[in-house]
């Protein structure tokens, strides 16, 4: 269907029909219209792994490393497989658009969302997010790019607008973007939650017109559809006017009649809604959701034949194996004490609250009930031959809450629903302490659940109650916990639903047992789109071991070990959708923990399972540290390839590790009078690091492996033609290549990195990353990799004249390992007087800040 035909359609529909197709139909799913051959396109979240819309009850998927492991692979061909396994997934789950990728940069190292996100920066989240976009549109599904625009935490992300300057908006936040428009060109975009101020219009971004309208659909080209964030969109005309074209959840909204009527009262063009339809037509058509049109209630025409994928197996396990190990970060490996040769082991202990529970994916609405999860424990245990002893220490738990209450302790909780009268309107019996998000029967305003708990052990037992909404939880008919928020959406939009407060209870007992009753009040939350529910906790902790007798218990078995792995980490407490975190710190516990296991066992092994960063004042006092990140389902196998050498963890750090709290650029984004001001401007990640003269933990880019490399020339042509008047977005640019050497004695792979240092402009960062390419190489083998630098990254935003103007001056770029280990120079001369000339005089040389760094290890 040409677009004259769908123009020709749209224009037969009368303007309560149109706007009827601009709300979702359901909590995933957009309206049908027979009349304009458009069928129902469903969503899902995607950035770890296509969920699904949840109607298949107990369906799983494939849970992929969380975006930034991705990242760390720093290799846009391994992104792009990965996008083509997502659209596989989406496919066998119907799915046409996944909300995926995200590209907000990680602007603060305790944002709650950062693991969702590839870097801190511009450069390589545009690169690997176009590459997923690639990958994922390709197979004929939907990437839909999030979140538009400066997005980057989660206090109050609803109601902040983000203050940001011209130049720091167009060069570093609408950077990724860009890029994945110009390269990729992404079908769907999701409107972000929060507020822009961008010095020239303060608004809400889903009512932001100069951003939406005129950025992303006038001057970057945009032909498809931006779709709110879930419940984000507040006003009928504003969000219309300003280039949003779908509502989402639905069916209810704050368009609909509000905005037929808008249009009436002539708030808003009725071209405006139908460039709206045209949209979502396109978007239809492009995922095979587009057919001739059909007379409601016959039977519709038949869908494009597209094959569907076999179910997942093995080769996708492999694909997904394969990312995280080459997104595995070696920070530290003194005396070459890694890879661990099997052979010549008679013993591991393998220890840590995160070794017996691993933190596989972030919290909110990225979760996927995994098709299966491979464990450290099985991972190594399978790997290890027979003869290898492993010994499996917690070292305490590391949690701040307690568990879910045994269902053995409970009679069973007994739900009844009742009416706004009193009446019952149905009852249930679950034998469990978690009712988090549990939806609800039509009629229900409250739920009742009451039961009895026995209490057995002699000692102090811990109850933990936690609820949301309006509520009292009464201990043998004593409130010992309540809440008055009657609050709905909002809820869920700051993940109270999944993560409540909890208020703690002490029950000490003697030898006599002690049972309980229990009474839990709830007031049933709307949810709006996504339903109506209540959520209740109950946990206990029983008396135990102390964390310090578990601790010593950990160091006694690494003592005896020829070698310690020690797991630590975060959990779903700490890294979640909904809330940023209070600081980087790990719990007091797991350094503990460490300490006493290195101090144990000077063959110490250290796993960091976390998807941001955290402080690691010990990494200096143990002699081998990997980063595994959020692994996804992988996990175990994934990290026994690397530890017993089956796989080089290849990984470079996508974002700065800090070595001090009072080092980070920007600790925190809480807005004040509403207001989060990005004042770093350029300077983020670790370009502010530069700025500063501050030495990191470990720098951007760093990441060892199982070789070393030597760094000998670095070369770029002369361009003989002129630039063409507007240059690209994308990664069209300058090539440049680099000779290198695998100096140690295994096979492996380089990420090759180039940092710009541009002619000095006030405010200008001291150098920034400008491209980079991966090589590989057998041990003592010469190659070159070519990698380009984008034209884009020779302009800089002129907003006085609303235009990109090119640099002038000399420049140079620095050839290097890391942001910090930089080993070979090109001088750039750069005669970019008379635009659109573009001239580049380039001079070779060794880096000119010192003696070239040793091959790191």
């Amino acid at each position: 269907m040409d677009e004259s035909r769908r123009v020709e359609l749209v224009e037969s529909l009368d303007l309560a029909e149109k706007v009827r197709l601009l709300t979702g139909a359901t909590l995933w799913a957009l309206p049908a219209e027979p009349r304009l051959g458009l069928h129902a396109v469903v969503t899902s979240d995607g950035p770890q792994g296509v969920r699904g819309t949840g109607e298949v009850p107990g369906e799983t998927g494939l849970l992929a490393p969380a975006p930034s492991a991705t990242a760390a692979t720093w290799d846009t061909a391994l992104a792009e497989r990965l996008g083509r396994l997502f659209a596989a997934e989406a496919r066998r789950k119907n799915v046409d658009v996944v909300l995926a990728p995200l590209v907000n940069l990680q602007r603060t190292p305790v944002a709650g969302r950062h693991f969702e996100c590839l870097s801190e920066d511009p450069l390589l989240s545009g690169a690997l997010g176009a590459a997923l976009v690639r990958g994922l549109q390709q197979e004929g599904v939907a990437a839909c790019l999030k979140h538009f625009v400066a997005n980057d935490s989660e206090t109050d992300r609803t109601r902040y607008r983000a203050r940001i300057d011209a130049r720091t908006l167009r060069e570093v936040h609408l950077a990724p973007f860009e890029r994945i428009m110009a390269e990729a060109g992404p079908w769907s975009v999701m409107g972000a939650y929060s507020g822009l101020d961008d010095g020239t219009e303060s608004a809400p971004v889903l009512e932001h017109r100069r951003i939406l309208r005129g950025v992303l659909k006038d001057e970057w080209g945009f032909d498809g559809a931006v779709i709110s964030d879930w419940a984000a969109t507040q006003t009928a005309a504003p969000a219309a006017n300003a280039g949003l074209d779908l509502v989402m959840p639905g069916p209810d909204g704050p368009w609909g009649a509000a905005l037929v009527d808008a249009v009436e009262r002539g708030e808003v063009d009725e071209a405006v809604i139908d460039d709206k339809v045209l949209r979502l037509m396109r978007l239809a058509s492009r995922v095979g959701k587009l057919t001739a049109p059909w007379t409601p209630g016959e039977q519709p025409p038949p869908l494009p034949a597209a094959p569907r994928p076999a179910p997942a197996g093995e080769s996708d396990f492999a694909t997904l194996r394969e990312v995280l190990t080459r997104g595995t970060v070696l920070l530290r490996n003194e005396r070459d004490l890694l890879p661990l040769d099997t052979g010549r082991l008679g013993s591991i202990a393998l220890i840590g609250p995160n070794a017996v529970e691993p933190y596989l994916q972030g919290g909110g609405s990225a979760y996927v009930p995994a098709v299966r999860t491979i464990g450290y424990v099985e991972g190594i245990r399978t790997a290890l031959p027979d003869d290898v002893t492993l010994t499996v220490r917690r070292g305490g738990s590391s949690r701040r809450h307690a568990p879910f209450v045994d269902p053995a302790r409970l009679t069973g909780l007994h739900a009844a629903y009742l009416a706004a009268d009193g009446t019952a309107v149905g009852e249930e019996v679950r034998p469990t302490g978690n009712w988090g998000f549990f939806r609800v029967p039509d009629g229900a305003r409250d739920v009742v659940l009451t039961g009895r708990i026995t209490l057995a052990e002699e000692g102090a037992h811990t109850l933990e109650f936690g609820c949301a909404g309006r509520f009292t939880v009464a201990l043998d008919h004593d409130v010992v916990h309540s809440g008055t928020d009657d609050r709905g959406v909002e809820l869920i939009l700051e993940s109270g639903h999944n993560h409540p407060a909890t208020h703690r209870h002490t029950v000490r007992v003697g030898a006599t047992p002690v049972e309980l009753s229990l009474r839990i009040d709830l007031r049933v939350v709307d949810g709006e789109g996504y339903g109506r529910f209540v959520t209740a906790h109950v946990r206990h902790q029983p008396p135990g071991p102390t964390v310090e007798d578990e601790i010593a218990e950990a160091a006694e078995a690494a003592r005896a070990a020829d070698v310690a792995v020690v797991v630590i980490g975060t959990n779903e407490e700490i890294e979640s959708e909904g809330w940023d975190r209070p600081d980087l710190e790990l719990t007091t516990q797991q350094h503990r923990l460490v300490r006493a296991v290195a101090a144990a066992n000077p063959r110490t092994v250290v796993v960091v399972n976390a998807g941001a960063p955290v402080l690691l004042p010990w990494a200096d006092q143990v002699p081998a540290l990997l980063w595994q990140w959020l692994p996804g389902q992988e996990a175990g196998h994934a990290l026994a390839d690397v530890l017993f050498g089956r796989a080089e963890p290849a990984g470079r750090l996508p974002w700065t590790l800090p070595a001090r709290a009072t080092d980070v650029p920007v600790p925190d984004a809480v807005p004040v009078g509403g207001v989060v001001d990005y004042r770093e401007g350029l300077h983020i990640g670790h370009r502010a690091y530069d700025r500063a003269g501050t030495g990191p933990a470990f720098p951007f880019g760093h990441g060892l492996g199982w070789t070393t490399w030597s760094y000998t020339a670095a070369e770029a042509p002369e361009p003989s033609v002129p630039a063409p008047p507007s240059r690209p977005a994308g990664g069209d640019g300058l090539p440049v290549t680099v000779t290198l050497t695998n100096t140690g004695p295994r096979r492996g792979r380089e990420v090759v990195q180039a940092y710009l240092e541009a002619p000095a402009a006030p405010g200008d960062p001291v150098r920034v990353l400008a491209g980079f390419a991966v090589a590989e190489a057998e041990a003592g083998e010469t190659t070159t990799v070519t990698l380009t630098v984008p034209w884009r990254a020779f302009h800089t935003w002129d907003d006085t004249h609303q235009r990109w103007r090119p640099r002038t001056g000399s420049g140079r770029l620095r050839i290097g390992r890391s942001s910090r280990d930089l080993r070979l120079d090109l001088d750039l001369d750069l005669n970019l007087d008379l635009d659109p000339a573009l001239a580049l005089g380039i001079h070779t040389g060794d880096s000119g800040t010192g003696p070239t760094p040793a091959p790191a290890r």
